[in-house]
């Protein structure tokens, strides 16, 4: 007979309380518990056990061995993976409704046409599956579609099919017979997610997980859902772009600093190995307000146009909107140039966009930050073939950046003639061929070399 025990749970973090509350201890949120009915059943029928003879191990005994991988066929998503699907993992994709992860699973689950896939639909039938199929990749019939979302029944089906990999979307649509809630909550997410873990360590059968986010972007569902995976990709973009980022949040067997960049089209994801190329506005003229940055998000260094847009504040209180970019950090650079370079910007909208729908976190991008805003007010263009790279700091020097030498290289293959550097960056080669290393220590510098102003 199993045991049944009340419980009410936090749907915001997951915490566990007795009674009732109704505000959340550990979050701070309002009317967010919900009583909860877990049943405790050792037999747990469709489950895989965990072995109850292991025993410790030195670590000499221990074989490692490179883990085998599985080939994508997308060599962005290797990249971030570190080299491929590792067997016996369970990877988390998260995103906002209609970015396109059902898309991405869907394309990952095709381009294995050597292995035999398992694709778990919850959400969509079968013939909308089909359809996007037929889009994305007509040539691969082989994959196994699932109509399902009792977990029991698809480790079942599972052990029948005995799959190379298994894609489930979503993970929020899955719920098991012992627990008494319903799909999607709390106890459920983190339950299938753990019953889905055991299964692949014991078994050697990679998952991969589509989860939804909430509306402050992180992934639903208690945090410790992070925690059990053994990679979280957060799957970003603008519905209004056609860009798509791909980046990695953890990685248990590979780096956390990689992102990969796509472009949505009619026949599915198309990865953008050159984003550079396709991040800069191509412009017969020079056009006043645009300053080009020379970035590095995660390991992989491209060059970013930034635009500002400077103007008299119509209703008395100055607007300070930013896409794409920190405005804290922009009204931090704002009071920087009134401080310490005495731009009256006080009473002035200010208004900044990042081209293409990236959101940029790297400092070095304040350089091109604070140029774009001084071209704009001055109504005065910057050079198309100069770009710049360092970070501004609150008494107005300018700091150096790391990894230099890899944003120098990517302005000279994008054929930048100028960039804009630290005087404090230690080791660099001043006569670099190709391009001109302006170094400078003070904001007033940079006014007097872009506009001759002091």
């Amino acid at each position: 007979m199993a045991k049944t025990r009340s419980m009410y749970v936090c749907q915001n973090c997951g915490a566990e309380s007795v009674k009732w509350l109704g505000r959340c201890p550990s979050c701070s949120e309002w009317n967010t518990y919900v009583e909860e009915r877990i049943s405790k059943d050792t037999t747990r029928p469709g489950l895989v056990d965990v072995s109850r003879n292991a025993t410790p191990k030195a670590l000499k005994e221990i074989e490692s061995n490179n883990e085998k991988r599985l080939d994508t066929g997308i060599g962005e998503v290797n990249r971030i993976l570190g080299g491929g699907i590792v067997t016996g993992s369970l990877i988390l994709i998260g995103g906002e409704p209609g970015i396109g992860k059902s898309t991405l699973a869907l394309q990952l689950a095709l381009g294995l046409k050597h292995l035999k896939v398992l694709y778990i639909s919850g959400e969509e039938s079968a013939k909308q599956v089909k359809l996007r199929a037929d889009r994305i990749n007509p040539e691969n019939q082989e994959c196994l579609i699932l109509n399902e979302t009792l977990l029991e029944n698809i480790l079942t089906q599972a052990e029948n099919v005995k799959p190379d990999l298994i894609v489930i979307d979503s993970i929020q649509t899955l719920y098991s017979d012992t627990i008494e809630s319903s799909p999607g909550s709390v106890s459920q997410v983190r339950e299938c997610t753990a019953a889905l873990l055991r299964y692949s360590k014991t078994t050697g059968i990679p998952a991969i997980l589509i989860g939804h986010i909430t509306k402050d972007g992180s992934i639903a569902g208690p945090k410790i859902l992070e925690h059990i995976v053994d990679v979280v990709l957060q799957f970003e973009g603008d519905s209004n772009f056609i860009y798509r980022i791909l980046r990695s949040a953890k990685n248990r067997y590979g780096s956390t600093s990689e992102l990969g960049i796509f472009e949505m089209q009619g026949t599915g994801l198309v990865e953008v190995t050159n984003p550079s190329e396709i991040l800069l506005s191509h412009r017969d003229e020079a056009l006043s307000g645009i300053a080009i940055s020379a970035a590095i998000d995660g390991a992989r260094p491209f060059l970013i146009e930034i635009q500002a847009l400077v103007s008299s504040a119509a209703y008395g209180t100055p607007q300070r909107s930013t896409t794409g970019f920190d405005t804290r950090r922009l009204n931090m650079l704002l009071a920087v140039l009134e401080k310490r370079a005495g731009f009256k910007l006080a009473t002035k909208d200010v208004f900044l966009n990042i081209a293409g729908g990236l959101k940029i976190t790297d400092p070095a991008t304040d350089l091109a930050v604070i140029a774009s805003i001084l071209s704009s007010a001055f109504d005065s263009p910057i050079p198309n073939n100069t770009c710049f790279a360092a970070e501004v700091g609150l008494s107005g020097e300018i700091r150096p950046v790391s990894r230099l030498d890899q944003r120098i290289a990517e302005a000279k293959k994008l054929g930048m003639q100028k960039i804009f550097i630290s005087k404090y960056n230690k080791g660099l080669d001043l006569r670099n061929e190709g391009i001109t290393l302006v170094q400078i220590a003070k904001v007033e510098e940079l006014v007097k070399h872009l506009f001759g102003r002091n």
